[in-house]
């Protein structure tokens, strides 16, 4: 899973979450920053509230959090929707590459982005992916590209 300090930065960079059952999420400046919720069917829902999605809580006598807005909450995507995210926002590249590879070092994740190939290393996986796709955000956003 991709640390909540990445996650943070792909928000801000403009990572838009379509929140959806078994998301993991993460509820950051409430003094829960270290406990990581997901959306179920049983404790936590989406719900919609006066025309807004918000996440619910249902059954948790031990705090007092009825709901919360998605924008407050930080989405915390998985390898795949990461891997996802990524090959969604290359698909109009001329040449499509997303690779991940790993070593006793940690894991590449390579990628074709305006022409050139481009690396991002992480001790796992998910950050590398996460890398890669926080740099093509950030970089479509500095030339007004989506």
């Amino acid at each position: 899973m991709i640390s909540l300090l990445l996650a943070r930065r792909l928000k801000h960079a403009g990572l838009v979450w379509r929140a959806g059952n078994y998301d993991f999420f993460a509820i950051p400046d409430r003094g829960m920053d270290d406990r990581i919720f997901v959306i179920s069917d049983l404790m936590a829902n989406l719900d919609i509230f006066r025309g807004w999605p918000v996440v619910t809580f249902h059954g948790s006598a031990e705090w007092a959090l009825d709901y919360i807005l998605t924008t407050e909450l930080v989405w915390l995507p998985t390898e795949e929707q990461l891997r996802q995210a990524l090959i969604d926002k290359l698909s109009d590249q001329v040449q499509l590459l997303v690779n991940l590879s790993s070593d006793r070092r940690g894991y590449r994740c390579t990628i074709v982005f305006n022409g050139q190939e481009r690396d991002f290393e992480s001790p796992d996986g998910s950050n590398a992916y996460g890398l890669a796709l926080l740099y093509i955000l950030e970089h479509s956003k500095k030339n007004n590209i989506e």
